[in-house]
């Protein structure tokens, strides 16, 4: 059920549907019942949470990175849930409700204004994403992947989904690689570099997107904690030598520089059809 004042959190109810409706028919998603009392209903569906450590297995990464991709090519959505500026969007609306602002407000927005300075060098279109890749929203049984909680999907760069999926389950460097070859299908500098600086971008929104809770959610949770959490991940990621590099490789990579390839990804693109259908 939705939460009170959830437009604060940049949710648009008629994207939601559009989009679940849209990743149903694409065989990823419960089938769209309608709208009751504001709330979407959808077909019930069997399954069980991926275990972390599965997300590390290159199958399930193939299939996951094929289903991300299928969307990503779906058409556009009317709603824009822009990673660069969302953050921003809920700094105002934090700051409309009087919650108390984080110290670390103004570093993360340094660090968020430095990485889409960089991808702005050499931009890539918009597509329509979920925006919300954490464990808890894949369901699966013996024959199906389901993605589920379509309820940020919007218009944002490919990379956002990406990345927030790899931070959101803690991927390890080498299914990062996995994760990025398998959805580009091509080895780059450039497309690794975007997945691990939007793990930044993603941690900023959800720091911010849990300062908002703090004045809106009636649901007995430590958002200041959970904010804490990740400011405190996202800080010390971006003051390594890694990450300046990352910022340079963004913006664009020398032709035929190509990240390093991990030894699972070398065992891409088998078995994508184990669940669901509709996947390219």
């Amino acid at each position: 059920l939705p939460g009170p004042k959830t437009e604060l959190l940049e949710i648009n109810r008629e994207c939601e549907r559009i989009a679940a409706s849209r990743a149903a028919e694409l065989g990823f998603a419960p089938p769209v019942v309608g709208i009751f009392l504001g709330c979407l209903i959808t077909e019930f569906v069997n399954g069980a949470e991926i275990p972390a450590a599965d997300f590390e297995e290159p199958l399930i990464l193939d299939h996951v990175a094929a289903m991300i991709r299928t969307f990503h090519a779906s058409g556009p959505l009317d709603h824009t849930f822009d990673g660069f500026t969302v953050p921003g969007l809920h700094h105002a609306a934090a700051a409309a409700i009087d919650v108390e602002i984080p110290v670390e407000y103004e570093r993360v927005d340094a660090v968020v204004s430095e990485i889409a300075a960089a991808f702005a060098a050499s931009p890539d279109e918009r597509v329509p994403c979920h925006n919300d890749l954490l464990r808890a929203n894949f369901l699966h049984d013996s024959a199906h992947l389901w993605l589920l909680d379509w309820e940020y999907a919007g218009m944002n760069d490919r990379a956002f989904d990406l990345g927030n999926l790899a931070v959101n389950n803690q991927l390890s460097a080498d299914a990062e690689e996995h994760l990025t070859l398998a959805y580009h299908r091509r080895a780059r500098a450039r497309d690794l570099a975007r997945v691990r600086l939007m793990k930044l971008v993603s941690d900023a929104r959800e720091a911010r997107w849990a300062v908002v809770q703090q004045g809106i959610s009636t649901i007995d949770f430590d958002y200041a904690a959970y904010a804490a959490e990740h400011f405190e991940r996202l800080l010390p990621n971006a003051s390594t030598p890694a990450h300046r590099t990352g910022l340079d490789d963004s913006a664009g990579a020398p032709a035929g520089r190509t990240a390093p390839t991990c030894g699972s990804a070398r065992r891409g693109g088998v078995g994508l059809a184990v669940w669901g259908r509709g996947v390219r």
